[in-house]
This record gives structure tokens, C-alpha cells and sequence, in this order.
């Protein structure tokens, strides 16, 4: 079941850049959880390595730069990110406006960091990628295009790999890790589910798990007899 779910979301990304068609209808479907377990995250210094910005400004780095910012500011589904209208983003107000699973709508805040780096790409990136073309998506591709989930895990591996981290990140990683980080800074679980998009928050709670475990993990590296 995986592997076909698998496929067939490629085969509706590869309709999508061939223009056949506008979305992917099974993007948000989950996969069958084959094993149960804690979801990895990356560490806020981590994290911080993935949000530097190479000193070369070229086009491409730039939008990639906007949507990892995008990405751990939000901590919106990758679906929701390379699908994203540029009217559902207001740098104005710091918020972008999200329909996600079962076209139910929110709203969720970005920092001011964030907006600069969108605000950066909108003035001096996307009119060279669009060559002259229009879309209706923030996030383009180095052609014009639009933008695939898989192309973007692509790209947000490379960044790990270039940045020395060893992990497996994708864009659920950077997700996870953005509401693990703001749970363990203090935020309430109601909030974190409503700007995850969270149906059911017994899914939220699931971070809160991975909070306490990474205490265990400290205690038992540094308690003198844990």
C-alpha cells in the first residue's frame, strides 16, 4: 500500500509540472504507518545551520532560503508549502492563510525573519524564475514551474548535507522539530494543534512525548548516576 500510495502521488506531481493538471488529489493522504515510533527532530543549533544563507545570492538559494524559513516558522505541511498561493501570504501581517486536509482553512504566524527572506525572494528572485511567465504559487521552480514535494525533499537533503548534518531531514523533520521546539519553549498544546492543522490533538501529543524523552536522554548523559 505505501509503495503504491507512493507512486501514484510521483505520477500526479510529474501531471502537475507537465501542466495536465493543477494539484496532486492525494497529496495530503497519508501513507500506512508501517512502524510506530517518536518522530526525529532536528536541534535548534541544528536548525539554525540549515537557516544560514550562503553568502552567494544567487536566485535558487534565495527561494530555498524563503522556504526553509517559511517552513520552520509555520511548521506547514510540505503539501501546503509548494501549494501555496501567493495571496494567502500576507508579509503585512505576518501570516499566511492555509487550506489543508479536508479544505479546512487557518491561519498561522510567521516571524519577522521569515517575512524578510520571502519579501527578498518575491523582489529578487521570483520575477527572474517566472521569465516572464505568471502562477498563482508563491514558490517556483528554476524554470518557472510548479514546484513538486519530491523536488523540494530533494533540495532540503542537499542543504542538511552541504550544513555537515547527518540525519535524514525532510520537510517533516523541519515540521516536527518546529512543534517540538515550541512546546518545549513553553507553548500550549491547543495552539501548536491549531497551527499544525491537527484534527485530533492526541496527534499533537505526540510531541510532548519527544520533549520527554529528550530529557531521559540528558539525564542519563549527565546525572552522576543516571
Amino acid at each position: 500500500m505505501h509503495v503504491r500510495l507512493s507512486a501514484l502521488r510521483a505520477f500526479f506531481d510529474y501531471l502537475v509540472v507537465q501542466q495536465v493538471r493543477l494539484d496532486n488529489p492525494i497529496a495530503d493522504i497519508d501513507s500506512p504507518k508501517i512502524v510506530s515510533g517518536l518522530p526525529d527532530i532536528l536541534t535548534v543549533a541544528e536548525v539554525d545551520r540549515m537557516l544560514t544563507v550562503p553568502a552567494k545570492q544567487k536566485p535558487l538559494i534565495l527561494r530555498n532560503a524563503a522556504m526553509l524559513h517559511l517552513l520552520y516558522a509555520t511548521g506547514i505541511r510540505v503539501s501546503e508549502l509548494v501549494g501555496l498561493p501567493v495571496r494567502d501570504c500576507s508579509i503585512t501581517s505576518g501570516h499566511v492563510r492555509i487550506l489543508g486536509k479536508g479544505d479546512k482553512e487557518r491561519m498561522v504566524p510567521f516571524n519577522e525573519i521569515a517575512g524578510q527572506r520571502i519579501e527578498e525572494y518575491l523582489t529578487k528572485t521570483r520575477p527572474i524564475l517566472l521569465r516572464k511567465r505568471t502562477s498563482p504559487y508563491l514558490f517556483v521552480t528554476g524554470r518557472g514551474g510548479t514546484m513538486t514535494r519530491h523536488r523540494f525533499w530533494q533540495i532540503i537533503r542537499e542543504i542538511a548535507v552541504v550544513n555537515g548534518i547527518e540525519k535524514t531531514v525532510s520537510p517533516k523533520t523541519m515540521r516536527h522539530s518546529f512543534a517540538t521546539h515550541l512546546l518545549a519553549g513553553g507553548a500550549d498544546l491547543r495552539s501548536v494543534q491549531m497551527m499544525l492543522g491537527h484534527t485530533d490533538i492526541a496527534t499533537t501529543q505526540i510531541y510532548t512525548h519527544v520533549d520527554k524523552g529528550r530529557v531521559k536522554e540528558l539525564h542519563r548523559r549527565f546525572h552522576p548516576r543516571g
